[in-house]
């Protein structure tokens, strides 16, 4: 198996070393797949012998002691064997891949996406494609889930066409798209939604906290510059170098290629980009007006129930497929119709590896959310941090740490915080703390380590997307890849807090430092 090598004369040869290790550690470990079959058996096993154990710990939003579930009684594996199917297709990454993947691999066979590559490395200088590839994933974000199946794929086709290792811009996506996930300048469904857990949170302590959805805006908008610097240095100063000996072996007829575009492919991309554009342009008009069916009951467009934000998977279809099939008919490499399934067809077989790892994946993160182990690690660790009583900073400092550990077995960022919340924010209340400092603490530390989690969802389709081009990769090498990326951002974005609190800069709309 082909390993990440250490650079010759480099002063960081123990952080190299230290890497190498991880991601021969990570690599000698079963397939993906096989793995989430193996955690799901030992969380059987720890159910079964933590059932009968009564824990004093109470469930912050029903007050009841937690308790862990037999999942090997009887009644249990007779619900595991009839719901498995549901479970599996209700398994939310898998609906979104497989259908935004149908629109972007019919814009990728048609010729479109290189076609727009082409323009972009035209006029990208290559000093700057690491912080703009950065930028654009973490502006993905207000798509929901659209950079793990649009902007990291694309991260290693732009690379690649550039003459740089994919593999980086693979990492330099991901970091963006998901170690970057609360650092955006654009407001999105996830901005009310954790608002909506810490208001509830603060009013156990006084009812008539109210809080402003966009509280933590002008952070997270500071953020993203923060983010997008320490990506950029990380990708062209370790990740890459690191790279440098890792050849890659993937499949050639399915490596992009990049050639000068011809007089027919300009017009094509010209008609498909204006297809686009004008497709893109009416979707505005539709959401316009306040009366629009887009938005929801209270005329918002930003919020879960607003059909706008659950059509951003459908969207991100049509938006690709039009001009997708509008420049192959245009430029020549669709000639009938059954080219474009065939398209689709291609892109759907590409996708069977990531499809048997969502199958054992869903089952696992199913029967693990089943069992309380989750809910009792997660309020455990906020009960253990309250009772040590530290000063302010260093509290602060703490959530971030206990939560970016915490999101290495829990990884949705509203079901960590339905628990949470109600334990951190009224236990900082009581010590000068505001509700909105505490979610922006939770929100640092919930971003950083999504890139080093093989248990959470996309993981295993951003290795998928890696072995196009180095087929020897695996959990590990995408581990030690992006290692660095979640040690740095959780420490120097935990300071950046720690300093922009300091100096008092405004957290975000009607937003407050202290309580009361």
């Amino acid at each position: 198996m082909a390993r990440i090598q250490q650079n010759s004369g480099s002063g960081s040869g123990w952080i190299n070393r230290s890497l190498n290790f991880i991601e021969v550690v990570g690599n000698r470990l079963p397939d993906p797949a096989v793995l989430f079959l193996v955690l799901m058996l030992v969380i059987w096993g720890l159910s079964w012998i933590l059932s009968g154990v009564s824990f004093d710990t109470l469930h912050p939003a029903t007050g009841d002691a937690i308790q862990v579930t037999n999942l090997l009684s009887g009644d249990e594996l007779a619900r595991f064997l009839s719901t498995m199917v549901t479970t599996f297709t209700g398994f939310a990454p898998l609906g979104v891949v497989l259908v935004a993947m149908l629109g972007v691999g019919v814009a990728e066979h048609s010729g479109f996406i290189n076609a727009v590559l082409k323009k972009l490395l035209a006029v990208t200088p290559q000093q700057l494609l690491t912080p703009i590839l950065i930028l654009v994933a973490i502006v993905s974000h207000t798509a929901v889930d659209a950079g793990y199946v649009l902007v990291i794929p694309l991260g290693g086709v732009i690379f690649y066409a550039a003459g740089r290792h994919p593999l980086a811009g693979i990492a330099a996506a991901f970091a963006g798209v998901s170690g970057g996930f609360s650092a955006n300048f654009v407001p999105s469904a996830i901005d009310p939604l954790l608002q909506g857990f810490t208001q509830t949170a603060a009013q156990i302590v006084d009812s008539g906290v109210q809080l402003n959805p966009l509280n933590n805006w002008f952070f997270t908008s500071a953020s993203c510059l923060v983010i997008t610097g320490l990506g950029w240095w990380l990708t062209d100063k370790v990740i890459e170098p690191r790279l440098k000996d890792v050849a890659i072996d993937g499949d050639k007829e399915e490596m992009p290629v990049i050639h000068e575009l011809g007089g027919r492919e300009k017009k094509a991309l010209y008609l498909s980009v204006a297809v686009m554009a004008a497709g893109i342009v009416g979707l505005v008009a539709w959401m316009f007006p306040e009366t629009s069916a887009l938005r929801d009951a209270e005329g918002q467009l930003a919020s879960f129930d607003a059909p706008a934000m659950k059509s951003i998977v459908p969207l991100i279809f049509l938006l690709f497929i039009i001009p997708g099939v509008v420049f192959g008919y245009a430029a020549g490499t669709f000639g009938k119709s059954k080219d474009v399934i065939d398209a689709m067809s291609r892109t759907m077989s590409s996708m069977a590896y990531y499809i048997v790892m969502a199958f054992f994946c869903a089952l696992f993160i199913s029967e693990f959310a089943r069992s309380g182990l989750g809910t009792l690690l997660s309020v455990e660790g906020g009960n253990m941090l309250a009772a040590m009583n530290l000063p302010g900073p260093i509290t602060l400092m703490g959530i971030i740490l206990l939560v970016g550990f915490i999101n290495l077995f829990v990884g949705s960022a509203s079901a960590k915080w339905a628990l949470l919340a109600p334990i951190f924010v009224p236990m900082l209340m009581q010590i000068g703390f505001s509700p909105d400092l505490t979610q922006a603490a939770y929100r640092v530390g919930d971003s950083s380590t999504n890139i080093i989690t093989p248990l959470m969802p996309y993981f295993p389709l951003v290795v998928v997307y890696c072995q196009r081009y180095v087929k020897s990769t695996g959990i590990g090498t995408l581990v030690s890849i992006m290692l660095p990326y979640s040690l740095v951002f959780l420490f120097c974005w935990s300071l950046f807090l720690v300093a922009y609190w300091t100096l008092g800069i405004p957290l975000g709309l009607q937003a407050n430092y202290t309580y009361p």
